[in-house]
C-alpha cells in the first residue's frame, strides 16, 4: 500500500450536503483530481504521492453522494449539480489557478469548467473520460442499463435487490480486469475493485447519486457534443492520457478528444481504464511534464 502524504481535510457546504476533500500542500497551480460514477477520490491514491514529490498542490474530493461526501438519498444530483460541488472545493480552498483532471464521468466538468473559466483554468488533464457522442463508443453495460429510459424499471430493481446488484458489479468489474495485462490485473482485484464496490455496497451507498446521474448520460453527452466547435477556442495547454487497454473508451477515443482541442498532446499508457492506478508513476510523470 502507497504510503499517503500528509493532507488537510475540508468539508465543503454545497446546497444539499458537504462535500469531503482532501488538500496537499505544494506549488501552484493545484492539481484537482475527479473522480467517475463508480468510484471516488480513493482511485488517485497511487497517483498523489509523486505529484507531491515533485512540489504540487493537489487537492481530490468526492462529488456529492459519494465516497466520504454527504449521500442524501434525495439531492437532485446531475452534471450540473458536480459542476457546482468543483466550483464550491475551488471557492473554498482559495485556489487561483488549477489544473482540472477529468476521469470517467467528470470529464464534462473538467472540460466545461475549462470553457466558462479559461482564465483560471492553467492546464487541463484528460484521462479515459466521457464528454460527447459525436464518436462512437460502445458504453459499460451498467451504465448503459441505468441511463436507456426503456430499462429503468429493470435497473432500479436489480439495484434494490443487493444480490442481484452485487453480481452485476462484479461482472462490469471483470470486463475492465480481463481487459488488463496480466501484471496489472492482481492490483485491480486487490485495490480498485474494492473500491467500487464498497462505493454502492456500503451503507449509505453511492446508489442513489450514479442511478440519477446515469440517467442524465445521454442527455449530457448531447449538449456537450454541441459544445465541440467551443474547444478549439481554448488556448491553455490541454493533455490527453489515456489507458489504451480500456475496453469501452478505447484509445482511438482519447485520440478524437484530443483532436477538438488547439493545444493538446496526446499519450497513451499500457494501463487499462484507471490508468492512476494502474501506471501511477508514468501517469505523474507526463501530467508534470
Amino acid at each position: 500500500m502507497t504510503i499517503q502524504p500528509e493532507y488537510t481535510e475540508h468539508f465543503v457546504p454545497v446546497a444539499d450536503g458537504r462535500i469531503y476533500a482532501r488538500d496537499y500542500a505544494g506549488q501552484e497551480p493545484a492539481f484537482v483530481l475527479m473522480h467517475g460514477f463508480p468510484d471516488n477520490l480513493r482511485i488517485y491514491d497511487d497517483l498523489i504521492p509523486h505529484l507531491v514529490e515533485a512540489g504540487r498542490r493537489v487537492v481530490a474530493f468526492d462529488f456529492l453522494g459519494f465516497g466520504a461526501s454527504d449521500k442524501p438519498a434525495a439531492a437532485p444530483y446531475s452534471f450540473a449539480q458536480q459542476m457546482g460541488d468543483f466550483e464550491a472545493v475551488i471557492a473554498a480552498l482559495g485556489l487561483e489557478s488549477v489544473v482540472p483532471v477529468g476521469h470517467d464521468s467528470s470529464g464534462p466538468t473538467a472540460i466545461n469548467y475549462a470553457l466558462a473559466h479559461s482564465d483560471r483554468v492553467a492546464s487541463l488533464v484528460i484521462l479515459n473520460s466521457i464528454y460527447d457522442d459525436a464518436f462512437p463508443v460502445v458504453w459499460p453495460e451498467l451504465v448503459e442499463l441505468f441511463a436507456t429510459k426503456g430499462l429503468r424499471a429493470l435497473a432500479i430493481a436489480i439495484a434494490q435487490t443487493p444480490e442481484q446488484f452485487g453480481w452485476l458489479l462484479g461482472w462490469q468489474q471483470t470486463q475492465f480486469r480481463d481487459a488488463l495485462p496480466e501484471d496489472q490485473r492482481a492490483k485491480f482485484s486487490e485495490v480498485m475493485g474494492p473500491v467500487i464496490a464498497n462505493n454502492f455496497l456500503q451503507s449509505p451507498s453511492a446508489g442513489p447519486a450514479f442511478a440519477t446521474l446515469a440517467a442524465h448520460f445521454h442527455a449530457e453527452l448531447a449538449r456537450n457534443t454541441a459544445r465541440l466547435p467551443e474547444l478549439a477556442a481554448l488556448e491553455m495547454p490541454v493533455k490527453v492520457i489515456w489507458g489504451s487497454f480500456d475496453p469501452y473508451i478505447g484509445e482511438a477515443a482519447g485520440r478524437d478528444r484530443a483532436s477538438h482541442f488547439r493545444n493538446a498532446s496526446f499519450r497513451a499508457l499500457p494501463a487499462g481504464h484507471w490508468l492512476q492506478s494502474d501506471m501511477p508513476e508514468e501517469l505523474a510523470h507526463e501530467m508534470l511534464a
